[in-house]
């Protein structure tokens, strides 16, 4: 019985702070004190000889592949899914695959192209396709009556088109003559002149 009741007894290990059989401290101590070391970061006891590498894989700062921000790597994850700038997310209109910085800009721009509606034969904006959906009772839109009659009789008054200028009789001979002149001084100018030496 004084045995099982001394290898109940334990004591803490003053550098690992783990609960150590009594009967076994002395030599865990100096084992533990010259084979271990506490990680500064994660408090684990880790094998000195592998210090460097447990802070390389576990606390070092990585690189996000994508942006190239530095972090802690247990926020890698979460910032190439929701925050990194680069990330590839998709337009809510046609579904293109862009980087997130861009997405703004885009979807300013595709939000505003229209699709014909097949319900009510209007034109309307994708950025509004889901509210006229729900609102859409699928009979055409109708101009109002005084509206179109407005225009018709808007129509009516303008005045009509003035005629096509006709050019007088005067400019066109004016302009065949010179056209004349000009080839007559060409054929002059361009004119060839006989080889002397062919000539005998």
């Amino acid at each position: 019985m004084a045995l099982a009741a001394s290898a109940d007894t334990t004591n803490i290990c003053s550098h690992c702070e783990r609960a150590i059989p009594s009967s076994n401290i002395d030599l865990h101590y100096a084992h533990c004190s010259r084979n271990l070391e506490k990680c500064k970061i994660c408090g684990d006891m880790v094998p000195r000889k592998h210090a460097e590498e447990h802070y390389e894989s576990t606390h070092a700062p990585v690189t996000c592949s994508l942006c190239s921000e530095m972090m802690d790597p247990e926020n890698l994850a979460l910032h190439k899914g929701e925050k990194c700038p680069k990330r590839i997310v998709t337009c809510d209109y046609c579904e293109f695959p862009l980087p997130a910085v861009d997405l703004f800009e885009h979807q300013e721009v595709c939000g505003n192209r229209t699709e014909l509606c097949h319900l009510c034969n209007r034109y309307i904006r994708l950025r509004e396709r889901v509210a006229h959906e729900v609102t859409c009772n699928g009979t055409p839109a109708e101009i109002p009556r005084s509206i179109r009659e407005a225009e018709r009789e808007r129509a009516a008054r303008r005045p009509p088109p003035p005629p096509p200028r006709d050019l007088s009789t005067r400019r066109l001979l004016f302009t065949i003559a010179i056209a004349g002149i000009a080839i007559f001084l060409g054929s002059l100018l361009f004119q060839r002149k006989p080889d002397i030496s062919q000539a005998n």
